[in-house]
C-alpha cells in the first residue's frame, strides 16, 4: 500500500489543488454572474413599469374628469327664458344690459304719457263744464295770457328734452363698438333658415332649421320657435354679432335681448350682443323675406364659458389661447432652427480657405 500511494509534498499539493479548482471557480462565477445580475436588476424595471402605468392611469383619470364635468349638454325646456306668452301685453323680460335700460325707459315714458293724457283730458272736461253756454252766458273777451303761454310752451319743451337725452344715450349704447377681444359670430340669413359661423373658433358653420311641430312638442319645446340647432354663445360677455343675407333681406331679432339687426345681401352689418344669464332665448326673422318668412325662428342658447368651449370642440372647432399657443409654438421654433442651419452651412465655407 505504501509503495502504491505516491508521496507528495505539502507545497506541490496546494499548487495542484489551486490549479485544478481555479479554472472551475472562474467558469462557475462567469456562468452565474449574469443570472445574478439580471435577477437583481429585473425587479427595478418591473417596479418602474408599474409606477409609470399607475402614473399614466392617474393622469388619464385626471384628464378625463374635467372633460366629463365640462361636457356639452343641450339645455332643456326648463331653461327657456325669452319667449312670447299667450295674452301677454308687456315687453318681454329683458336679459341684457341694454334691454334692461330700454325696459326702464319704456315704463317711464308710459307714466309720462299717462300723466299728460290725464292732464289734457282734465282740462278738456273743465273747459266743457266751466265755459259752456249755460254756465257762461257772457263770453270772455280775454285775448291772451303771457304767463300761460310761456308755461305751455316751455313745459312741453322741457319734457321732450328729458325724453330725448336718455333715448339718444340708449341708441348710442346699442351701436357702441364691442371689445377688441370679443367673440365674433356671423349670422347669415337664407330662405328660409339661418346659418351661424364662428370665425374665431375655426370658422365652422351651424345650420338652423325650424323643427316640425310634432317634434318640438315631443321635446317639450314651443312649436314654431324650436329649432334643430341653436346659436350657442357664452353668457355674461360681449359678442361681436355680424349679419348678412345670402339671397334677400332678412332681419335677426331676439326681443328678450333687445336685439334687432338687418341681414342684407352684399353687406356686413355689425352690432354688439350680450346675454346676461345662461338660458334659451327665442326670436324670429323680422323682415318679410318670402313665402316661408314666418317659419325661420331664432333660438339663442347662452352657456357658461366652459360649456361653450365644450360645445365648440364638439363641433370640431378650436378654443382659446391654449390651442393657439400649441399651434404657434412649432412655428416659433422654426426661425431658430433656420438661423442655426445657415451657421452650420457656413462653417465649411469658412474652413475652405484655411484648407
Amino acid at each position: 500500500m505504501e509503495s502504491f500511494t505516491p508521496m507528495i509534498s505539502g507545497k506541490s499539493t496546494v499548487r495542484t489543488l489551486v490549479r485544478f479548482w481555479a479554472p472551475l471557480w472562474a467558469a462557475l462565477m462567469l456562468a452565474l454572474s449574469p443570472q445574478v445580475a439580471s435577477a437583481q436588476a429585473a425587479p427595478a424595471p418591473a417596479a418602474t413599469e408599474a409606477a409609470v402605468s399607475a402614473d399614466a392611469a392617474n393622469d388619464n383619470a385626471a384628464a378625463a374628469a374635467p372633460a366629463e364635468d365640462s361636457a356639452y349638454k343641450p339645455l332643456g325646456p326648463e331653461w327657456i327664458k325669452g319667449q312670447p306668452h299667450d295674452g301677454g301685453l308687456n315687453v318681454q323680460q329683458q336679459y341684457s344690459p341694454i334691454g334692461e335700460t330700454a325696459d326702464k325707459l319704456h315704463y317711464a315714458l308710459l307714466w309720462i304719457m299717462g300723466i299728460i293724457c290725464v292732464f289734457v283730458l282734465g282740462l278738456l272736461v273743465y273747459v266743457v263744464v266751466r265755459f259752456n253756454k249755460r254756465s257762461n252766458p257772457v263770453p270772455s273777451k280775454t285775448t291772451h295770457n303771457t304767463l300761460l303761454e310761456v308755461v305751455w310752451t316751455l313745459v312741453p319743451v322741457l319734457i321732450l328734452v328729458g325724453i330725448a337725452l336718455p333715448s339718444i344715450s340708449l341708441v348710442s349704447a346699442q351701436y357702441k363698438s364691442p371689445p377688441k377681444d370679443a367673440l365674433t359670430v356671423k349670422v347669415t340669413g337664407y330662405q328660409w333658415y339661418w346659418g351661424y359661423s364662428y370665425p374665431d373658433n375655426g370658422g365652422f358653420e351651424v345650420i338652423s332649421n325650424m323643427l316640425p311641430d310634432e317634434e318640438a312638442i315631443k321635446r317639450g319645446l314651443p312649436a314654431q320657435l324650436a329649432v334643430d340647432h341653436r346659436m350657442v354663445v357664452p353668457a355674461g360677455e360681449w359678442i361681436r354679432l355680424q349679419t348678412t343675407g345670402a339671397d334677400v333681406i332678412h332681419s335677426f331679432a331676439v326681443p328678450s335681448l333687445w336685439f334687432k339687426l338687418d341681414a342684407v345681401p352684399g353687406r356686413l352689418n355689425e352690432k354688439r350682443f350680450f346675454v346676461s344669464e345662461p338660458g334659451i332665448y327665442y326670436g324670429q326673422c323680422s323682415e318679410l323675406c318670402g313665402g316661408k318668412h314666418g317659419y325661420m325662428p331664432i333660438a339663442v342658447e347662452a352657456l357658461p364659458r366652459p360649456q361653450f368651449e365644450a360645445w365648440v370642440r364638439s363641433q370640431g372647432g378650436t378654443v382659446g389661447k391654449v390651442e393657439e399657443a400649441a399651434t404657434v409654438t412649432p412655428a416659433a421654433a422654426t426661425p431658430a432652427d433656420a438661423a442655426s442651419a445657415p451657421a452650420d452651412a457656413a462653417s465649411p465655407a469658412a474652413a475652405a480657405p484655411a484648407a
